[in-house]
């Protein structure tokens, strides 16, 4: 027993080894640290040496994500090379050839093709390395500004920097210099205290306290940074101050968690007054932070900061972590926490993995196999020589003439011809095979890196390959984990369409595709769209976008120079404007129409409706320094695109003083109409609504309104009971929106009165101060205030999709790809983008667990969906069901007219499953949980995670690739997707607008995420096809030389003697025959490229491994043993007994028919490869035949050579053999009788049993001109036939996307049962069932800014006297015209009447 449990302990040991692990460079975390800022490290951080101690050296900010340093690349080059059997025996053969009693050849000559092998591929490896390397570089030396001078210095120790490819070489130039620092920036220009650029070189180099530009990787510990507007974060510091009021600053997280929407951080109010270079040199402002061990949970920082014996807390609210964008914050000051290793990004991540392709780790067993045949060869033929010589040694054979000592004798010279015999036999392991796979790879990249369909002319970037070893992997992938935010997204909200009192403006055709540049917008001839122009408003979500260096620290009005460049900039900039020639012509009428006209009523919903978008949000504003326009600000890219749209139409928000806002409408413009904000109800997951109450300033009775926002099922239970049939409408333009994948928000209003508002006020404020569920109790009294509103209509918001991404998810679900989506972003957003990207269908059934939740647990949530959906819950684990876990029945949402309906869960779209990172944590506790979860997952067509961590994605992937043993392939664009491309098979970068960390640890880098369709179903295809097929021709062809050998042994006594000259055995591999397979490898292609796009269902062919597995390899082996027969036996006996057919009269020599024998096998193997191939152009014609003629050539030149000019036996051969008849009657026998059995079935499966290539290639062929994207005739294919596929989605998705939703736009929407039937949507945390119809909003919950705001506010009331007696108050129509009415008069009589008013 004890045995065994060693033996299994060794093997497991043995099966986990990995050479990533083994050289990885990452460490465990080190202790809790304290970080001393102004003071010197205590005594007992040194040892005896004064040499600091491990536990106290933090780690460089230094990070690498390149495989290889100079130390390493030998050993584990080498390591890596010799995992492949086959490089493993050929240095054992080698080592055997040192010994002189098996020498065949020289041993140096032995070793050289070893040699050659190992030195090209391990340049091919170093040079994909030093790539690596280059863009580490990159990053390592992007520069940020960093305190120096004024007798600066920060003590706490560091690690030196490694010493990689690219830097071993450059430092050797950089020892000379004084200031390494200084050597490494970027500029030479510093920043004085005051903010300013300092033009005196001799001043910039004093000892003044200054900012200096300094590359992240020689950043510090404890180091004091200032970072710019729009400049990525180095590394996690802890901020102390900002250029913000309240030391504000905003980040954008979108690189680490995949949202949109900015976070607010604060400063530590105790360090605020480190405001300048001077202060935070002052010894006077010595402090120490006390930090928790670095761990990876992105949203757990435990540390805290003393300053004069004061402790104040550092959490997440206080911390950038690297890997973020500092934005709209002029600049902020902070203090280097985590540096390199240590930081949250980069532990979430994993090391740098060596992979291997699938085809290569088949391989090996193959290569086993031969392995096994050549020892049973070698074992017969020692086994028959020993028992030979046993039998004719007592008879007196002459050739075994004193075989009688102890080294040799009979007994013995078997185990010296088992070794002999493994030299003879050694063919059958090609050792040209590694080196021809490289080459043919190289060349697979040439072409993906040249293919003009995958070059991005924008950026001038062309598809790159990182790791050309797994070219074929892109054959057989067959599950996909995305990324969503720059990876399917372009991060950019555009405002689509409306709905306003039942009526949809779905925006000018024109306009849709048409992008306007923020400083020539396009002329209008109504005069809404000359006042929305003449405003000059630009919406910058993110702020200046040119890079902040060339800024830095100067005053807000930038210079001449400055301003040209950033209009030039700003040229390339383009935003889409929303216009609608019906909204603008409805809008005009409002503003000169009767107000007793017939379309008064609309009138008035359409200011309240664009009133609500320019009023309820958190906005802030700015004046551009270029244009002099407004510039909004916005923490939500969601709240940007309501507030551009309202802008565009003639509703401009002109900021806020304070608590007061200002909105230019086109009823009031030049003038601006003024709101008091007196509170916000802001947005939550829970509430999934925001609200705003104002009063609007200046009216005759300042009414108090309530504007609102949020999902339409919470809104819709809002509303009062007469606004039903308008909320029907809604509810239809609704779906649509949802149906074409438009994000929804639904909008309404209501009246207040002074009274009521008294009354809530006071128990709002009452609840906002109270000490005991503060939180629960401020929701009830909002949700007080929240009822009996007015609907208003509904918005609808693309996030824009990258290029072709819903036609290439579409291509790739049709190909059997199984995709998930992988993303930070909440719930909502993620099911918004499956629908828009094809991923999640209008008929699907959306099956949503969450954790964290107080109704059922993850375990119990995933049984059910199994008992309810799959009917496979006889095997299913039940998890016990304590007395306190309420059992949460499923309930249906009723919103209006429109219910789920008895067909939830029936729909034919199939299954989507929607978990969160919560649930995924949970699911991930145990063995049984996660085996749960890959069977729920399995089943459904498509799996969206949201709210997961960068760690988490990688858990993700290697649930399925471990779990079912599936090739896999992961793509991102931020370093948040640096782990799970590690993690799978295939790592593919999207270098987009969040860095290079993907890229760098990519296999792949692409620049769109539609080029991966060609990448898969066209290179990835050729590339395993090519490679299938010719490493099975490698094997195959060296098999028939060796059975020839083999037959041999049969007349030679076992002797393990070759048959040929040995030079037909030396380059048998190296000029004979390897044309033809490399030749395969490079120009061959299963179908043309249109037609593998075309059709994506071929791709199948690739994901169930057609052209590589052990079947076809002992088809291939046996076809050489066959082969090797007729070759051997038909020539043989065509010589032998026959009498001998020379002029001469000398009979038959054993040259004579073994070099026909060579020939022979030389042209039926270039023939049978080449009849492999299954196109045949001219390079593979070529490829075909020139080892054919080579090998006729050298047999001529080579017995024409004189014994006394070179040893041959071969001299004069070439008459011989081309004067004699059986020669010339062998040849071709032995050539069509090896060939016939493979052609024969070829030619009947072709004929009778065709597969869809084989039907592909015939149409192909004579019909060339098809249009097989668009042909319904080839329906009968049996990939699109195969189980598993909805028939319905599969010929819809033929046409192109933009097509089917013009159609769904156009069509007519009347009917309530085909257009209200949205996708199924199952909520089992809840037991909600309810339709979806597109609600997603993003905002940040709880954040600093908006706490700022409701403290201003909460102010704001404590200080206001006792409220005057409330004013009467109106309802209805009457009510509604008080807010929104509209000025009937032209502008010039209105201005000339505003002083009386």
């Amino acid at each position: 027993m004890a045995d065994d449990k060693a033996t299994k302990s060794w093997y497991a040991i043995l099966s986990g080894f990995s050479l990533g692990t083994l050289f990885s460079r990452k460490r465990e975390p080190g202790p809790p640290r304290t970080i001393y800022v102004n003071e010197n490290v205590p005594e007992h951080h040194f040892d005896r040496k004064g040499k600091p101690k491990r536990g106290f050296i933090f780690t460089s900010n230094q990070v690498i994500t390149s495989k290889y340093t100079i130390i390493t690349f030998l050993p584990r080059n080498l390591l890596e090379q010799f995992r492949r059997i086959a490089n493993l025996f050929f240095l054992i053969i080698s080592i055997l050839q040192f010994f002189h009693i098996f020498s065949t050849i020289s041993p140096g000559v032995a070793l050289l093709p070893l040699i050659i092998i190992i030195l090209i591929t391990a340049i091919k490896d170093g040079y994909e390395d030093i790539k690596r390397h280059e863009s580490d570089r990159r990053v390592n030396h992007s520069t940020v500004n960093v305190l120096a001078g004024g007798n600066w210095k920060n003590a706490n120790p560091m690690e030196s920097k490694s010493k990689t490819f690219v830097r071993g070489l450059t430092e050797l130039g950089r020892k000379n210099r004084n200031h390494p620092r200084l050597a490494r920036g970027s500029s030479d220009s510093d920043v004085d205290t005051d903010g300013t650029l300092s033009d005196d070189p001799d001043e910039s180099k004093g000892m003044q306290p200054r900012w200096e530009r300094v590359p992240w990787e020689d950043l510090k510990v404890g180091d004091f940074v200032k970072i710019m507007d729009n400049e990525q974060i180095p590394a996690d510091v802890m901020l102390c101050a900002t250029s913000e009021d309240g030391d504000v600053a905003f980040i954008e997280t979108k690189n680490l968690d995949g949202e949109t929407n900015l976070k607010s951080r604060h400063g530590v109010a105790a360090l605020a007054h480190l405001r300048d270079a001077a202060s935070c040199t002052s010894k006077d402002n010595s402090f120490r932070i006390n930090c928790d061990r670095p761990d990876v949970d992105m949203y757990r920082i435990q540390a805290n900061v003393t300053y004069k014996e004061e402790t104040s807390p550092v959490d997440l609210s206080v911390t950038l972590l690297r890997g973020t964008v500092l934005r709209n914050t002029q600049w902020a000051i902070g203090v280097v926490m985590f540096t390199g290793e240590d930081t949250k990004i980069i532990m979430n991540s994993g090391g740098t993995p060596s992979k291997r392709s699938k085809v290569e780790r088949q391989m090996n067993p193959q290569v086993i196999a031969n392995l096994c045949i050549l020892a049973v060869l070698a074992t017969v033929d020692a086994i028959a020589d020993s028992l030979n010589e046993v039998k004719f040694f007592p008879l007196g054979a002459p050739w075994l003439y004193d075989d009688n000592s102890s080294d040799d004798n009979p007994h013995i010279n078997g185990l010296i011809t088992w070794v002999y015999s493994l030299l003879t036999f050694q063919a059958i392991i090609p050792i040209s095979l590694y080196i021809s796979i490289e080459f043919v790879r190289t060349c697979q990249a040439a072409f993906i890196y040249f293919d003009g369909d995958i070059y991005y002319e924008k950026t001038g970037q062309a598809t790159i390959c990182r790791s050309w070893n797994l070219a074929d992997d892109l054959g057989q992938i067959e599950y996909i984990f995305s990324d969503k935010t720059g990876t399917l997204t372009q991060n950019l909200m555009v405002f689509r369409q409306c709905s306003i009192g039942g009526r949809v403006y779905r925006g000018d055709a024109d306009e849709k595709n048409a992008e306007t540049s923020d400083d020539n917008p396009p002329t209008q001839s109504n005069s809404i769209d000359s006042v929305a122009n003449a405003t000059s408003v630009e919406i910058d979500l993110w702020g200046v976008r040119h890079s902040s260096r060339s800024n830095l620290g100067r005053p807000q009005r930038p210079s001449e120079n400055e301003i040209k460049v950033m209009e030039k900039e700003k040229v390339s900039e383009t935003r889409v404007r929303f216009r609608d020639v019906a909204l603008a012509q409805d809008i005009e009428a409002s503003v000169s129409g009767d107000p007793k006209s017939e379309n008064t009523s609309h009138s008035r919903l359409l200011n309240g409706f664009f009133t609500v978008l320019a009023l309820c949000h958190t906005v802030v504003t700015s004046i551009d320094p270029v244009t002099g326009g407004i510039k909004y600000k916005s923490q939500s890219p969601d709240e940007a695109a309501l507030v551009q749209a309202a802008a565009d139409v003639g509703f401009v928000f002109c900021g806020r003083d304070r608590e007061v806002l200002s909105l230019r409408t086109p009823s009031s413009a030049p003038e601006v109409e003024k709101y008091e904000l007196l509170n916000i109800l802001e947005f939550t997951s829970a509430r999934k609504r925001m609200s705003v109450v104002v009063r609007k300033i200046g009216g005759d009775d300042g009414r108090i309104f309530l504007l609102t926002k949020g999902a339409d099922n919470i809104i819709f239970q809002r509303l009062k009971e007469s606004e039903h049939e308008l909320m029907t409408e809604t509810e239809v333009h609704l779906n649509e929106f949802a149906n074409t994948g438009l994000r929804t928000l639904t909008l309404a209003y209501k009246v207040i009165s002074e009274a009521d508002y008294s009354d809530w006020g006071k128990r709002y404020y009452e609840a906002s101060l109270a000490l005991e569920d503060r939180e629960e109790k401020v929701e009830v009294v909002c949700s007080d205030l929240e009822r009996e509103l007015r609907l208003l209509g509904a918005t609808a918001i693309e996030d824009r999709l990258q290029d072709g991404v819903p036609e290439t998810i579409a291509d790739l679900k049709r190909a059997g790809i199984r995709i998930w989506v992988a993303t930070g972003d909440k719930l909502e957003t993620a099911i918004a983008i499956g629908r828009s990207t094809n991923l999640i269908a209008n008929d699907s059934n959306i099956i949503i667990i969450r954790g964290g939740t107080a109704g059922r647990t993850v375990q119990q949530q995933m049984v059910y969906a199994m008992d309810k959906f799959f009917d496979t819950s006889a095997d299913l684990p039940r998890p016990s069901i304590s007395s306190r876990e309420p059992n949460i029945p499923l309930q249906r949402i009723q919103t209006g007219n429109s219910i789920v309906g008895a067909g939830n869960g029936e729909r034919p779209g199939g299954f989507i499953l929607v978990i969160d990172g919560a649930a995924l944590g949970d699911a991930f506790e145990n063995e049984e949980s996660k085996g749960l979860l890959l069977r729920l997952a399995t089943s459904c067509e498509g799996v969206v995670c949201c709210r997961v961590s960068p760690l988490q994605k990688a858990l993700v992937v290697r649930l399925v690739k471990d779990g079912l043993g599936v090739m896999t392939l992961a793509i991102g664009d931020g370093a948040n997707d640096v782990s799970m491309i590690q993690a799978a098979h295939v790592g593919i970068g999207i270098s987009g607008e969040e860095g290079l960390q993907a890229v760098n640890s990519s296999d792949y880098a692409i620049a769109q995420f539609r080029f991966l369709k060609k990448l898969l179903l066209v290179h990835g295809h050729w590339s395993y096809a090519r490679n299938g097929t010719m490493i099975l021709n490698f094997f195959y062809k060296n098999a028939v030389p060796v059975g020839v050998l083999w037959w041999f042994q049969i007349y030679d006594g076992w002797s393990g003697n070759y048959v040929f000259d040995y030079i037909y055995i030396l380059f048998w591999n190296s000029i004979w025959t390897i044309a033809p397979v490399i030749g395969i490898g490079v120009f061959d292609r299963i179908l043309d490229y249109h037609v593998l796009m075309a059709v994506p269902e071929l791709y199948h062919f690739g994901r169930r491994g057609t052209w590589f597995g052990m079947k076809s390899f002992f088809i291939y082996l046996l076809d050489g043993l066959y082969q090797s027969i007729v070759v051997f036996f038909i020539i043989f006996y065509s010589y032998f007994p026959s009498p001998t057919a020379r002029a001469d009269g000398y009979g038959v020599y054993l040259q004579e028919f073994s070099t026909t024998m060579a020939l022979a096998a030389v042209m039926i193997v270039d023939i049978f490869t080449g009849f492999s191939a299954k196109a045949w152009n001219a390079w593979v014609f070529f490829a075909v035949f020139i080892g054919i003629i080579v090998v006729w050539i050298f047999t001529i030149i080579y017995s024409c050579i004189s014994p006394g000019y070179a040893v041959t036996s071969l001299y004069g051969s070439y008459f011989i053999l081309l004067t004699s008849p059986y020669f010339w009657l062998s040849m071709p026998i032995t050539f069509f009788l090896s060939l016939a059995p493979r052609m024969i079935a070829r030619s009947w499966k072709a004929g009778y049993k065709p597969d869809d290539l084989d039907i592909m290639r015939y149409i192909s062929k004579y019909e060339p001109n098809r249009d097989f994207a668009h042909d319904v005739h080839i329906s009968n294919l049996k990939a699109l036939c195969r189980p598993g596929s909805a028939a319905s989605r599969r010929t819809a998705s033929r046409a192109h996307l933009s097509e089917s939703i013009s159609s769904l736009v156009n069509s007519h929407h009347a009917s309530h049962a085909s257009v209200n039937m949205g996708a199924s949507r199952t909520d089992l945390a809840t037991g909600i069932i309810s339709t979806d119809r597109g609600f997603d909003f993003a905002q940040e919950e709880g954040g600093v800014a908006l706490r700022r705001m409701q403290t201003n506010l909460s102010e704001a009331v404590a200080s206001r006297q006792q409220i005057n007696t409330p004013r009467r108050s109106s309802s209805g129509k009457e009510t509604l015209s008080h807010m929104f009415s509209l000025r009937r008069l032209s502008r010039k009589k209105k201005s000339a009447k505003q002083p009386t008013e």
